[in-house]
């Protein structure tokens, strides 16, 4: 007799919740089937983990597909990806000891939605406008272009540089929350990156998705050429989970 499989978790509802999964697909290939684990008034939407689980596109796509069909038919708690559970006991055992705390935050996100917004500055734009406004870095930029300038004077260009390009997209940053968040419920801030001036996650009333939807855009629009800000949602609130 063959050891049952492991479950992939996708969901955490209630028993409010449709739960209409008949065009559901699950992770794997060929695409798990999804079902439903019971306990009390909660509901879990698991399938069999596939062997080859990965954090490949196939997997993460069908994945995120299956929140988002899901939370369209009502709230849900999505499980970030790779939640995975020996079996159905285990499911159970869970949703039982943490009834109280999942029906709670399932009653505080309904009607809610999350949307992410992540910010990005095209480089050279961003350096020319340094040297540009900055005249100590213009000075020591053509110190150094012109044959002159020591090592300290390129160690000192490169520190300033870095300085003026934190300061700059810390002001960005500021300005895309400023402008967001009287639309918003709460936020999560990751640090600014390399590659983004600011990404922040935020759980918006449903009610209110068109107005900061247009608030993002019109926000775009203001910075213009060479900031490029993109705006996804709404989205089954994963962030606040």
């Amino acid at each position: 007799m063959s050891e049952p499989m492991s479950l992939y978790v996708y969901a955490i509802t209630k028993a409010s919740h449709p739960l209409d999964l008949d065009d559901l697909k699950g992770v794997g290939e060929p695409p798990a089937e999804l079902h439903v684990v019971r306990s009390g008034d909660l509901r879990a939407v698991v399938s069999e983990t596939p062997e080859d689980l990965s954090m490949g596109r196939r997997d993460l796509e069908a994945h995120h597909e299956a929140q988002e069909q899901l939370w369209a038919d009502g709230t849900t708690l999505p499980l970030g990806f790779g939640f995975v559970t020996p079996d159905e006991d285990s499911v159970r055992a869970v949703l039982e000891e943490r009834a109280e705390a999942f029906s709670q935050r399932l009653d505080e996100l309904t009607g809610r939605v999350e949307f992410n917004v992540k910010g990005i500055q095209d480089e050279d734009a961003l350096l020319r406008t340094v040297l540009e406004e900055s005249e100590q870095v213009r000075a020591l930029n053509e110190a150094i272009r012109d044959g002159g300038g020591t090592y300290e004077d390129r160690l000192a260009l490169g520190q300033l540089v870095a300085q003026e390009v934190q300061s700059r997209q810390a002001a960005l940053a500021e300005e895309v929350l400023t402008a967001l968040r009287p639309l918003v419920l709460s936020e999560k801030l990751a640090e600014p990156s390399q590659q983004y001036f600011v990404n922040a996650s935020f759980l918006v009333e449903d009610e209110g998705s068109e107005d900061f939807t247009e608030a993002g855009r019109e926000l775009a629009e203001r910075f213009g050429d060479g900031v490029e800000l993109r705006l996804r949602g709404p989205l089954p609130p994963y962030s606040f989970v």
